[in-house]
């Protein structure tokens, strides 16, 4: 109780935040699909600064390129808002923000390196999960398309990039009912993105998300995507649902305590902090599969379109409540980091 009380009380002295995000440059990325998923990073830092400033802080916008370090220097802030999903357009560079941070001493919300660099290797989070029975879909990683097929690995299978989120080439061809088609989507994949292949049996059937919000409270929110174009036990997010205008889904709450405590072992597990998001097949027996984590996922109020916001509007949480919840969060768990540092 003590700790918590120090932790309001440090919060009360929160005046300056720093919203960290990509740099964004079109050449920086292999495909466009890559670019679309980063060219409004600072479009939405600055929706966030004016949610923040609204209550009260002082906050600042600053993209993490080359000078990001000093300008965060000379800024002081009590915290940051890591928001960078990329750097000069590789996704998995992103673990090196946290590991800055930490190094200057800088309070920051989201994920540390450990659990980033995780999160953009698909195959090892998978692996991950499964140690703690968190179930996910049986899989391969293919390093060239020239891989010999695991035995036991049944159709249909659906390949994806293992070093990159926000569906990037996950569209309806991303479905393989056989051996020569999986080939050849393989080998385009690792030509074009230079990086391994995970392939995934399809599990027929529904797809949900899971927001996982840290605080003293309820803190898992579920919800189903249900798509305009209905396709049955093969509708999935792809490319297109997400970042075409006008999204190819909405969200529908649902309840299920075993979903909520699979996405708590998840988020353990992997050392996530604050906030997160997990998708999950559900198959027509009722078994749940975990198909796809992200540590700092795509974050911002429900103008936005972002998954956080839109599920946790279905449960009466506005962005406001997100935001305070993170930052009492961040404020308590590196006040008490350093409480315990000085004491050993």
């Amino acid at each position: 109780m003590q700790n918590i009380t120090e932790g309001k009380k440090t919060l009360a002295a929160i005046k300056k935040i720093a919203i960290l995000y990509s740099a964004v440059k079109r050449e920086y990325f292999n495909t466009e699909a890559e670019y679309i998923t980063e060219k409004d990073a600072e479009r939405d830092a600055k929706v966030i600064a004016s949610y923040l400033k609204n209550l009260g802080f002082d906050a600042y916008i600053i993209p993490a390129d080359d000078d990001f370090q000093r300008k965060i220097k000379k800024i002081k802030p009590d915290m940051v808002f890591n928001l960078v999903g990329s750097v000069r357009g590789i996704d998995r560079l992103a673990a090196t923000i946290p590991s800055i941070l930490e190094f200057l001493e800088i309070p920051f919300t989201g994920a540390g390196i450990f659990c980033e660099t995780l999160s953009y290797n698909k195959f090892l989070t998978a692996e991950l999960l499964k140690s703690v029975s968190v179930t996910v879909p049986n899989s391969q990683l293919f390093s060239d398309y020239k891989d010999e097929l695991s035995f036991g690995l049944k159709f249909p299978l659906i390949s994806k990039l293992n070093e990159v989120h926000g569906a990037v080439n996950m569209d309806k061809d991303a479905i393989s009912f056989n051996e020569k088609h999986l080939r050849n989507r393989v080998k385009f994949l690792i030509g074009t993105y230079h990086q391994p292949v995970l392939v995934q049996e399809f599990i027929a059937g529904r797809e949900l998300t899971a927001i996982v919000l840290e605080g003293d409270d309820e803190n898992v929110f579920a919800a189903e995507k249900v798509f305009n174009k209905d396709t049955g036990d093969f509708s999935f997010a792809t490319f297109d649902d997400q970042w075409a205008d006008g999204n190819g889904f909405h969200y529908e709450k649902t309840e299920d305590e075993k979903l909520k405590n699979l996405a708590r072992k998840a988020f353990a597990i992997s050392k996530m902090h604050d906030y997160a998001k997990f998708d999950i097949r559900l198959d027509r027996a009722g078994n749940y599969f975990f198909v796809d984590s992200n540590s700092n996922p795509a974050f911002g109020p429900k103008e936005l379109d972002c998954a956080i916001s839109n599920v946790l509007h279905l449960y009466g949480v506005s962005f406001n409540t997100i935001l305070e919840k993170i930052i009492l969060n961040t404020v308590k768990r590196f006040f008490i980091f350093r409480r315990h540092s000085k004491i050993s």
